[in-house]
């Protein structure tokens, strides 16, 4: 996360977000180059676990993710 001020400017950036929801992990944001799906699996998260919410709904099928 980028917080602070540059000048009289409020800087707030999410650099990558994470929620828990009905069990699954959603990742919301990813301005990384690290892919946090794969490493949850790696971890042993099944990926039906692992929603892309970054995607928009009608892509998430076309993923090997899960859809909600």
């Amino acid at each position: 996360m980028n917080v602070g001020w540059q000048g009289s400017n409020r800087i707030y950036r999410c650099i990558m977000h994470f929620d828990i929801r009905d069990g699954k992990i959603w990742l919301q944001q990813n301005l990384t180059d690290q892919n946090p799906a794969e490493e949850l699996v790696a971890m042993k998260v099944s990926k039906e676990d692992i929603v892309l919410g970054l995607q928009p709904p009608y892509k998430r099928q076309y993923t090997e993710y899960g859809i909600a």
